[in-house]
């Protein structure tokens, strides 16, 4: 191909025409496989000389005559990380005409662009820069890119493009690819705290029959096979309790729950909660718990108990303070909010206020769901330090009454500059009580709360047959790592958030990296 006729091609074109050159020689662009002996994270801790096969995406070349510089890229595998210490995900490797040989380093030049994937041997050294290298003395070609990587010093700036290509946003953002790697790996140290503690993991389902579990407006869907209209969980809540019911005395699971709500930098509709729930529990039993898993979790990602939250050092200490809410609320009402009953009633006392907005006030159908909202805007905002709210009015369906007074119920908040961080309480096991908690959704939905529950028999069955004393834990772990390390927006905290799809032909339009 002449020069004429390159220079007329796009770099899509460019590239597909070297695939073609060289199955035209027998060869493939796209490997089977590769043999790694070691991991690029993992080379610092081994001496010069040592001789590695590595592999991984090629993310910058440069040539100076009968030598090439390039970078190869990769997070790897099988790998122990130190969070407070920087991360390798790259090295440099060299390729001389001497060592390769002449036509493989032609190869290399011609057919090697940045974005490829190549496996590469030789021996670890170091440049006269200090510049940890691997001497290649053998490469292959593992995968073909057709289109390029974001410019380096740069990465992707749209947000959309940010978002919609997460891969190339990792590749290109360090920032972004430390909140994904600690994300998983917080996963995977809490599943081993469970697991330490005697709790079994399991799974439940996701298509459900009932919405229940949480106050939140579903996604819907329709079985075809059974003819049924279903929701998308929105929490796996009354199926956990049903799994106790079976003997099991302490479950979790990390369960993709489903909520139909407005977007915001600290919500998703798609996210991750972890749920927890053990026999013989109360709500202190949980609190100790928590305690102990959110530092511990800390301690495991910053070496010490403590983070930062909007600039703010956030000290975790064993015992976290205290508040009641029921006197924090009374506090802010001027009197008993337990001795509200009436709906109407109380919103004209929050009007006479001036507490909440008039379009809030006016889609509360309940005595609990306007204490929610008051607490949402007069309360919550000012918690800055790590604080335990307690004491709660019967706000939640499924939680225990307590035995002092049924006007309160045996629950639990962590909140922290404002933000709740986990939710649990006592469990409710009295059918009798949780039929009238039912009801009293039913009611609300008939008058159009779209958050409330729905009447669940199935649920309602399974606790007739008895359940022992349970208390259960939920928090999101989207939230969690989004507070934890400071994130812009919850969806930096996840892989793949939803966006809307692309026009039919709609394509990317990335600007390559500079190449020889």
């Amino acid at each position: 191909m002449n020069e004429n006729n390159i220079s007329s091609m796009s770099e899509f074109d460019i590239k597909k025409d070297k695939i073609e050159r060289l199955e035209a020689q027998g060869e493939k662009a796209y490997k089977a496989k590769y043999k790694k002996t070691h991991e690029i994270h993992d080379l610092e801790n081994f001496d010069l000389g040592t001789r590695v096969s590595i592999a991984g995406r090629m993310t910058f070349k440069r040539t100076f005559g009968k030598l090439i510089f390039a970078r190869l890229y990769a997070i790897g595998d099988n790998f122990e990380i130190d969070f407070t210490k920087p991360i390798r995900t790259s090295v440099q490797i060299s390729l001389s005409m001497g060592i390769v040989g002449e036509e493989r380093l032609k190869y290399f030049k011609e057919f090697c662009d940045i974005g490829d994937f190549i496996g590469v041997e030789g021996e670890l050294m170091r440049t006269q820069t200090g510049e940890l290298t691997v001497q290649v003395e053998k490469f292959e070609l593992l995968s073909k890119a057709l289109r390029g990587l974001p410019e380096k010093f740069h990465g992707l700036v749209d947000t959309d493009s940010r978002y919609r290509q997460r891969y190339l946003d990792i590749i290109s953002n360090e920032k972004a690819r430390n909140t994904v790697l600690i994300r998983f790996k917080v996963m995977q140290f809490i599943r081993e705290f469970y697991n330490r503690h005697g709790f079994l993991e399991v799974e439940t389902p996701i298509l459900q029959n009932a919405v229940g579990g949480a106050l939140a407006k579903s996604f819907r869907t329709h079985h075809n096979a059974l003819d049924l209209d279903m929701n998308l969980r929105i929490s796996p809540e009354t199926f956990h309790k049903r799994v106790i019911a079976c003997g099991f005395d302490k479950i979790y699971e990390f369960a993709k729950d489903f909520r139909n709500e407005g977007l915001s930098v600290d919500k998703l509709q798609e996210f991750t909660m972890l749920e927890s729930y053990a026999a013989y529990w109360d709500f202190e039993d949980s609190i100790k718990f928590y305690t102990e898993m959110f530092r511990e979790v800390c301690h495991f990602v910053f070496g010490k108990y403590e983070f930062i939250s909007n600039g703010r050092v956030i000290k975790l200490p064993e015992q976290f303070p205290r508040m009641d809410y029921v006197a924090t609320l009374n506090e802010i009402l001027g009197i008993n909010v337990l001795d509200i009953t009436d709906v109407d009633e109380f919103k004209e006392l929050i009007r006479k206020k001036n507490l909440i907005e008039e379009f809030e006030l006016k889609d509360q159908y309940t005595v609990g769901g306007i204490i929610d909202l008051l607490y949402k805007r007069k309360m919550r905002p000012n918690i800055t330090e790590p604080t335990i709210l307690y004491n709660y009015p019967n706000v939640v369906p499924l939680a225990r009454y307590s035995d002092d007074d049924d006007r309160i119920i045996e629950m639990f908040q962590l909140v922290i500059d404002g933000q709740e961080m986990v939710k649990g309480y006592s469990e409710l096991v009295n059918p009798i009580q949780q039929k009238r908690n039912f009801e009293e959704q039913a009611r609300a939905k008939q008058k159009g709360d779209a958050e409330a529950m729905d009447y669940d028999k199935e649920y309602i069955l399974a606790m007739e047959h008895g359940f022992p004393p349970i208390s259960g834990i939920g928090f999101g772990i989207d939230v969690f790592i989004y507070h934890l390390l400071d994130c812009e927006n919850i969806r930096d905290t996840i892989l793949f958030p939803i966006m809307k799809p692309l026009d039919k032909d709609e394509e990317s339009d990335d600007e390559d990296d500079d190449e020889d």
